[in-house]
């Protein structure tokens, strides 16, 4: 690998676990809705809602924005499950450590409970599952087949 790789990549790092660890997108109240359900028919390739409940639906706004680019589109779902499409501009070298950077954010955000992520590749074919474990502090990581 060679410098600007390194440095690239341990500037995301740095960068998105800066962005997800202090700041905070939680709304207080919570409404559940059903299943995702489409909102934009006529982008490229559909967005997700982004949350079941107003807190979910912040979070996942939140991820969008701060990702500068490199998530296209993300989801919370009964406030332990994220869903987050990546942008071709993410390497696969990198998926890793942008999936631990969202697991700092999300556990920020949703404390106190054994949370996934699920990283989806840029056609929405699911590359990367992440557990936390809140006793263990632990990230399983777990690649798709």
């Amino acid at each position: 690998m060679n410098i600007f790789h390194y440095v690239r990549k341990t500037l995301l790092v740095l960068a998105l676990m800066v962005l997800l660890t202090f700041t905070s997108a939680c709304g207080a109240s919570q409404t559940k809705t059903s299943n995702p359900v489409m909102t934009n028919q006529n982008s490229e390739y559909g967005q997700l809602e982004r949350g079941n409940s107003a807190a979910g639906q912040n979070f996942g706004d939140w991820v969008i924005k701060t990702g500068k680019g490199l998530i296209k589109d993300a989801y919370v779902r009964d406030r332990n499950k994220l869903g987050v499409v990546i942008s071709p501009k993410v390497l696969p070298t990198e998926v890793k450590a942008l999936t631990k950077s969202l697991v700092q954010g999300f556990r920020h955000n949703f404390p106190n409970q054994d949370l996934t992520i699920l990283i989806y590749a840029p056609d929405k074919k699911l590359i990367l599952t992440a557990r936390y474990d809140t006793q263990s502090h632990q990230i399983d990581y777990q690649q798709a087949s």
